[in-house]
């Protein structure tokens, strides 16, 4: 596989997104912009949210897992099932009732303005750490690929690029462009999986039969695990997973906002159950790639897993230098697809980790705009006219943009990856104040204090990270965050004032 059929492939694919912009962004205006003219079909949102939610740190690191992880990932995935279903049920119809932008306006209305930018401030903070987090991982592999095909150019350049071709497809049809540019990314990623596994299943000559003999006797599919004191225990992962998918899409404006663009509540409700499918689907997908590529590799004599010190080490045979290198579990599948299985593999692996990575950050850039537009700017009070909000608007598009890109090459400055998968995890615990802060106002009829809302929701993570220290809660740490928010919240609290008594006839 040549060079130029990589750049050729790679442009012709960012063609296609242009192509759908230009169609989807016509005439466009702060409704379509932030709410898709809440005309988008249902089927086609749950498909597109897959390659969201999937992201680039998916398609690469959960096959990779498997060698030491196993399938015990598909526990989370059946608990994140459980956690949408609750969105469905509960949230959802919070949102179209209360005709809501940003969901965060919820706060404002329950628990006033200072909870209110508290929310949207701790979603800003998550989302840009979330999204520089993915992105910067996707470059890592990106100018691999470069250096691969000759080209000696800076980490920013290929950051740069990205993020500027980002803004440029989403910047006249936001969120009605993401919903169908998603929808081909997604095919996309999709596309690079089964096709690697059609792939590996025919060089390894297994039959359906075989296949399924295989993979159920080995130990790396084990995905139930019942020891207590094993972080991977299945009740922890499914609470955890239902919290997570609360907390991190029922509570997240970049999620949410592609729900909101569904016709009816219904439609909306149908789009997230069947996206429920999709995911576990897909996930499953995902995991029986990776112990395929560990099948493959070992087959082969291209791959060893080793035991150091107790923890599990992956070795990889360097294609050039014929040499053992030590590589972390996320090179598994670039190194192999790129090296090893062929250049239709090769091709399909490059367009699924661009799709991967984009459908990921083009809807964070929308949603961390429409949250400062709608949260902080008040754009839904319309005392702009449009021509002013639409500047305004690609203005903080723009500026986010930039911020991205500072953020992620502030993570190839620092390049520890301890340190930079710190930084990831604070990301995390922000969402616990996000979960207290909705659970408060859903379950409570009390009234708190606005003005220390702030305090109690900057303590909240701090303390969970100190317990999560010292006693390892794993998966339990978001509900734990989640918790001490809603407790901290009942503190400052008072009870509603009863109404009048009615005089006596």
């Amino acid at each position: 596989m040549t060079n130029w059929i990589i750049i050729g492939a790679i442009l012709a694919y960012f063609g296609a997104l242009y192509l759908i912009s230009h169609y989807t962004g016509r005439n466009s205006d702060d409704s379509t912009w932030f709410r898709g003219n809440r005309s988008s079909p249902w089927y086609v949102v749950a498909f597109g949210m897959l390659g969201t939610t999937l992201s680039g740190v998916t398609f690469i690191s959960v096959p990779g897992r498997v060698g030491d992880w196993a399938f015990a990932y598909l526990q989370l995935t059946l608990g994140m099932a459980i956690g949408f279903a609750v969105i469905a049920l509960v949230l959802i119809p919070l949102y179209y009732r209360l005709n809501l932008t940003s969901i965060y306006g919820y706060l404002g209305r329950r628990l006033g303005p200072d909870s209110y930018l508290t929310g949207a401030g701790f979603f800003l903070l998550s989302r840009v750490i979330g999204a520089s987090f993915r992105l910067y991982l996707v470059a890592m592999v990106f100018a691999l690929i470069l250096e691969r095909m000759g080209f000696q150019v800076p980490f920013a350049v290929p950051v740069a690029i990205s993020i500027a071709l980002i803004y440029l497809y989403t910047r006249r049809g936001g969120i009605k462009t993401v919903i169908w540019t998603d929808t081909l990314q997604t095919a996309f990623l999709l596309t690079a999986a089964l096709l690697t596994v059609w792939w590996i299943i025919r060089e390894l000559d297994f039959s359906a039969a075989e296949l399924w003999t295989v993979m159920s006797e080995s130990s790396r599919t084990d995905f139930w695990f019942v020891d207590w004191g094993n972080k991977d225990h299945w009740f922890k992962a499914l609470v955890g997973g239902a919290f997570l998918a609360i907390a991190m899409s029922g509570l997240d404006q970049d999620i949410m906002q592609k729900n909101l663009t569904c016709r009816t509540v219904t439609d909306s409700q149908k789009n997230l159950s069947w996206f429920c499918v999709f995911m576990v689907l897909a996930n499953v997908l995902f995991l029986t790639l990776g112990f395929l590529l560990y099948q493959y590799g070992e087959a082969k004599g291209l791959v060893s897993m080793t035991e150091v010190d107790g923890q599990s080490k992956l070795r990889i045979l360097d294609a050039v230098t014929g040499e053992w290198t030590e590589r972390k579990t996320d090179e598994l599948y670039p190194v192999l697809a790129l090296d090893h299985l062929g250049w239709l593999v090769a091709l399909t692996f490059i367009l699924g980790l661009v799709a991967a990575a984009y459908s990921s950050a083009d809807s964070a850039l929308t949603a961390l705009t429409t949250s400062f537009c709608v949260d902080f700017l008040k754009f839904g009070s319309r005392q702009r006219p449009e021509g002013e909000r639409t500047r305004i608007r690609g203005w903080v598009q723009l500026g986010f943009a930039g911020l991205l890109f500072l953020v992620i090459v502030l993570f190839e400055l620092i390049g520890n990856r301890a340190v930079i998968n710190a930084i990831f995890k604070i990301a995390q615990y922000t969402y616990g104040p996000l979960l207290g802060l909705f659970a408060f106002g859903l379950l409570s009829s009390r009234r708190v204090v606005d003005k220390w809302t702030p305090l109690i929701c900057v303590l909240a993570p701090g303390l969970s990270w100190v317990a999560d220290y010292c006693f390892s809660f794993g998966y339990f740490i978001l509900p734990f965050n989640g918790a001490l928010t809603f407790a901290g919240l009942w503190l400052i609290s008072r009870a509603p004032e009863a109404a009048p008594e009615a005089p006596a006839d």
